[in-house]
This record gives structure tokens, sequence and C-alpha cells, in this order.
């Protein structure tokens, strides 16, 4: 709502004679702004003609007073009109923003103008209806995810996994039993390739869904995560958790484990860092993670615009917004090239979300 907005809901709402009249329907105060102007002119224009019927310059007076008559009745108008449809031109102001993207836009209320109100909650609650089942299905979506992930993760863990530890017994078995050195050296090389391809199935399962995550909780998870990411790209990782008495929700977990997990593989990926610090905390309304890294940072909007080499960490980024937005948290990116980068997430607990929606909802109403 702009400032000239604001000062005139302030200015009709303490003018006993304004109030009244621009509480009335659009239509009548349409009838009554122009049948005024209407029974002015006719008034004017009635004792200006009896003026005029003496004068010898009455036809040029006539022109004159038929101009002016115009003038005067399209200005009054035009401020009439402007001030019964300021309302609905605020209204059309928001609708561009939402239009534009701006979704957290809604419709300011005047508080004197019934219809326009009326428009203003009816756009805000289709709003807010958009926006919940848009939310509804993103987390259904994730989910989803989620659940296909740790059953292709069980999946390798149990299955291929097994599969190639039997490979591995019979390898070394039947290394045991042949005497030729060359048989047993390539033997030896299919058993060194079997050790790498059961390591990169186990990565890839732990990087799928953990099952220290189900059944453990964030913090294990996270430490044993952590541990294996430091072997793997000698980085060195400084993870501190404060609070946490208690497991936190499967939904909570998920989302934090997916943003510490996207925002080291960056770092991996992307920051050529050589330390990373890792920060959480419970408090009784909510959940803050911390990651910063002392990489070469870059530019966040320069990053969202690359349609090729920075797409993947795009997406990333646009991931992890998602996951703090259903939960109803934040999560801030600063970065600059040169310095480094700072995840920010905060994520409230779901009795304070709870709570909060419920306070909105009975002030709406």
């Amino acid at each position: 709502m702009t400032d000239a907005s604001t000062k005139f809901g302030e200015m009709v709402r303490n003018n006993r004679l304004l109030r009244p009249l621009l509480s009335l329907p659009i239509f009548y105060r349409v009838l009554i702004a122009n049948s005024l102007i209407i029974f002015a002119g006719a008034t004017g224009g009635t004792w200006l003609a009896s003026q005029l019927n003496t004068n010898s310059l009455y036809p040029t007076a006539l022109v004159v007073f038929v101009a002016v008559g115009w003038l005067v009745s399209v200005a009054l108008n035009f401020v009439l009109l402007q001030f019964a449809f300021r309302p609905l031109m605020d209204l059309g102001k928001v609708m561009s923003r939402v239009q534009a993207g701006e979704r957290s836009q809604r419709a300011p209320l005047t508080g004197y103008d019934r219809d326009a109100d009326q428009l203003a909650l009816t756009f805000n609650m289709m709003l807010e209806a958009i926006n919940e089942a848009n939310r509804q299905r993103a987390t259904q979506i994730m989910n989803a995810m989620e659940e296909e992930r740790k059953r292709i993760a069980r999946e390798l863990h149990d299955e291929t996994s097994q599969v190639l530890t039997s490979l591995l017994i019979s390898l070394a078995i039947l290394e045991e039993s042949i005497t030729t050195q060359e048989a047993r050296d390539r033997i030896a090389e299919t058993r060194t390739l079997a050790h790498r391809t059961l390591r990169a199935i186990r990565n890839l399962s732990i990087d799928l869904r953990p099952s220290a995550l189900d059944d453990l909780g964030l913090l294990p998870a996270l430490r044993w995560y952590i541990k294996e990411y430091q072997q793997k790209f000698t980085i060195v990782v400084d993870f501190q958790a404060e609070g946490f008495k208690e497991r936190l929700s499967t939904e909570m977990e998920t989302a934090l484990y997916r943003i510490i997990q996207e925002s080291l593989t960056n770092v991996a990926r992307h920051a050529q860092a050589h330390h990373v610090n890792i920060a959480l905390k419970e408090d009784t309304d909510a959940v803050y993670a911390t990651i910063t890294d002392d990489g070469r940072g870059f530019d966040l909007e320069q990053v969202q615009k690359l349609p090729s080499s920075g797409q993947e960490r795009g997406w990333g980024l646009m991931g992890m917004n998602e996951r703090a937005h259903l939960l109803d948290g934040d999560l801030t990116i600063d970065s600059s090239p040169g310095k480094g980068t700072t995840v920010r997430a905060c994520l409230p607990l779901q009795e304070t979300a709870s709570s909060d929606k419920a306070i909105q909802s009975e002030v709406s109403v």
C-alpha cells in the first residue's frame, strides 16, 4: 500500500462527511457524483443563460461558457471518480505485483469501502488457498522423493552391497586356491575394483538417504556424514550443536539434513574452500542452522541467471529455499566473490508455527 493511499485512507476515516459517502456501494457513489455534476451544470447554466440573454456578446459568451463548463465537469468527474475508485486502483496495483512474482503481497483493507474490502478479502483468501495448495503439493512431492530415495538406498545397501560382498569373499577364496602368480594378480585387481564399486555404492546409498537419519536422528547422521565428507574432500569441517534434548520431527530433520548436505556439496564443487563451520541451535521457538565457508564466494544473482554452468548450483539453492519455506522457515545466503559464503536457515518448531497460523486466522476473521 502506497503512502498516498495510506494518507487518503486516514483522511477518509477521520472525516465524518466523506466516510458515509464512500461507504456506499460503487454504483451509488458514481451515480451521486455524476448527479451532482449534472445538477451543478444545469443550475449554473440556467443562471448564466439568464444573465447573458440581454448581453450583446451572447454567442461568444455562450461558447466560452460551454467550454468552461465542459472542462469543469471533466475535472470534477475526474476528482470524484478518483475518490470513488481509489481502493480498486490500489487493489489493481497489488494484483500486478502478485502477477510479477511477489507472492507475499496482500490487498489492503480500506476500513470504509465495503465493496472494495470484500474484493480484497476474496483476493487474499484466493492467494492463501493457492499458496496452501502449492505448499501441500510440494510437500507431497518432497515426501515422495524422500521415500523413493529411502527405498533405493535400502535396496543398494541390502541387495547390491551384499552381492558385492559375496563376490569379494569368493574372489578371496579363489585367490588362495590358485598357484599361478599372473592369475593371482588378476584376481587381486578384480578384488580392488569390487572394493571400489562397493565403496561407491555405499556412498551413493548414504547420499540418497542415510539409514542413521531414520534410526538415530539428525545429529548422529550429520556427524557420520561430516566424517565421511572430510575424508573424501580433505576439507576441515567444524560442527557444533546446541540444545536438541529430543528428536525433531521427521520433516524438520530431513529438511535440515538436506540443507546442510547441499551446502557442503556446493562447497566441495565450487567454493575451493579449506574450512567450513556448521552451527546448529535449537531454542523454544525454532531451529537455526548456519554454514560458513572460507571459499571464493560467488555472485548470487549471477548464478541464478546462468543457464548452464550455474544451473546445477541454482537448482540446489532453489531446493534449499523450498525445503525451508515448506516448513514456514526462512533461508538466506550471503556471498560475494572472494569473501566466502554463509547459509542461514531458520525453521520454526511445529507447535510454534501452528500457533502463529491460528493467531493469523483469528485476526483475519
